[in-house]
């Protein structure tokens, strides 16, 4: 059975699912906040496909408030692994964390945690106090730093950060982002309204494409690279789905499940 699968192509889509989370291709019984979309509670379920192959389960979820460095902070998490089937030959356990500040304004804290097959990787970025400049740190140790602008947001904030804007067709969004190893403009625009339909149900979405080009990775090798993903037409902004294309297949990522935040006490 495993023929199918070969290895690099499996190595490639469990890179690409944690990646797909981060471009999208998401706090205890706390108040709603009036500005944002998201709150404490709310849990975004999903089905990841290489190709046709079902490949794993993701979950986005917004937990209780907290603290990061100090401060009053948001705290959302990201969560991807294979299914039973791809555990016998490439397990995959992936969390990725990020605390942002109340007004969703920049990151503070950010947190990787890899178990992909043998590879295994961890890592946290930190932000000087002016968010002008971002440390990447593995097992305690300072690996990596870089310049940042002001409003700069990690891979997964950069999501929440999204979703807070009014989206419209045509609007074009830009923010700065950082993995910690580069710093980069993140653009995306809106390109059409469509209806689409998931094992959540169906959606009157708006069609986001990110570009790909600062990437890397498998999407710096593809000459005809694409991101897509739907944002429900509503006031939670919803990723429902996710969609890539690259050198050595596509991936996409669908929604099971919608858990709203927790009502307010």
């Amino acid at each position: 059975m495993t023929k199918d699968l070969p290895g690099p192509t499996l190595q490639a889509m469990n890179r690409l699912a944690p990646l797909a989370l981060f471009l999208l291709l998401l706090c205890a019984a706390a108040p709603a906040r009036a500005e944002h979309p998201f709150a404490g509670g709310e849990k975004l379920s999903y089905d990841l496909f290489w190709t046709f192959v079902h490949a794993g389960t993701a979950t986005l979820e917004t937990l209780p408030d907290g603290e990061a460095e100090g401060k009053r902070a948001l705290h959302f998490r990201a969560l991807a692994k294979s299914t039973p089937f791809i555990d016998k030959f490439y397990r995959v356990r992936d969390q990725i964390q990020s605390w942002v500040d109340p007004e969703v304004t920049r990151a503070l804290l950010y947190q990787k945690d890899q178990e992909e097959g043998d590879y295994v990787r961890n890592y946290v970025i930190r932000f000087n106090p002016q968010g002008t400049m971002a440390f990447r740190y593995s097992k305690g140790a300072l690996k990596n730093s870089v310049l940042t602008q002001a409003g700069t947001f990690d891979p997964l904030s950069m999501l929440f950060y999204f979703r807070t804007k009014p989206l419209t067709v045509g609007y074009e969004f830009t923010a700065p982002v950082t993995d910690g190893d580069k710093a980069v403009l993140g653009k995306a625009r809106v390109v059409r309204r469509e209806t689409i339909t998931t094992q959540a149900g169906e959606f009157d979405t708006l069609l986001v494409e990110p570009e790909v080009k600062d990437i890397g990775g498998v999407f710096r090798k593809s000459p005809d690279a694409k991101l897509q993903i739907w944002i429900s037409n509503d006031a939670r902004r919803i990723p429902v789905r996710v969609k890539s294309k690259v050198i050595v297949g596509s991936f996409s990522m669908d929604l099971t499940a919608y858990q709203g935040p927790k009502p307010a006490l």
